[in-house]
C-alpha cells in the first residue's frame, strides 16, 4: 500500500468528506487550510480513519482542544504537527483566564508525546502552555512559535528551548 498526501483548501466540509472517505486508509500527511465551518466532531471522526497519519497541518481552521486530543488517540504514528493562525497584536490575560489560552497546547502535551516537529504560528498559549509541551513532547526536535505573543522568550525557559531544539520564533 502506498502512502498519500492530501491537501485541500475550502471554507466548506462536503468536500473534505468526499475526499477522506476516498483516501483514509492511505493518507499519512494532510493538510486542511481555511476549513472555518468544520464542526469539531467531523473532525475527529475524519481523525478517526486516519491511523497511518504521520504529519497533519491545520491553517486558519477553526476549532478546539478536543479534535487535538483526538488525534492523539486514533493517529499513534504522527511525528509533526503544524498549527496557524492569524495573530497580529497581543493583549494583557488576566491569571484566571491562563489556562484558557493553553488549552490546546495542553491537549498536545498530553496526546502527542511522539512528536517530533511543531509548528505553532499564532498560538495564543502561554509560558505555561509551552512548559507542557516540552514536558509532554520528550522526542521533540524542532519548534516554530512564529507569532505567539504571548510567550516570555527572554528569560529561563526560552534559552532553555533555544539550547535544546532547532527552534525558532519571532
Amino acid at each position: 500500500m502506498s502512502s498519500l498526501s492530501v491537501c485541500l483548501v475550502c471554507n466548506g466540509s462536503k468536500v473534505f468528506k468526499h475526499n477522506l472517505i476516498i483516501f483514509s486508509s492511505q493518507i499519512k500527511h494532510l493538510r486542511l487550510a481555511c476549513f472555518y465551518h468544520i464542526s469539531d466532531e467531523g473532525l475527529i471522526k475524519a481523525l478517526a480513519k486516519l491511523p497511518l497519519l504521520e504529519e497533519l497541518e491545520l491553517t486558519l481552521c477553526s476549532f478546539s482542544a478536543e479534535p487535538l486530543e483526538a488525534v492523539g488517540r486514533f493517529c499513534p504514528n504522527l511525528k509533526s504537527l503544524k498549527l496557524n493562525y492569524q495573530m497580529y497584536r497581543s493583549f494583557s490575560i488576566q491569571p484566571d483566564e491562563e489556562a484558557e489560552y493553553n488549552e490546546e497546547a495542553n491537549a498536545i502535551a498530553k496526546n502527542m508525546p511522539a512528536l517530533r516537529h511543531q509548528q505553532l504560528i499564532g498560538n495564543w498559549m502561554t509560558n505555561m502552555g509551552l512548559q507542557a509541551i516540552l514536558d509532554g513532547c520528550p522526542h521533540l526536535e524542532s519548534l516554530d512559535l512564529r507569532r505567539c505573543l504571548h510567550l516570555n522568550l527572554k528569560e529561563g525557559l526560552g534559552k532553555n528551548v533555544q539550547t535544546e531544539l532547532n527552534f525558532s520564533a519571532s
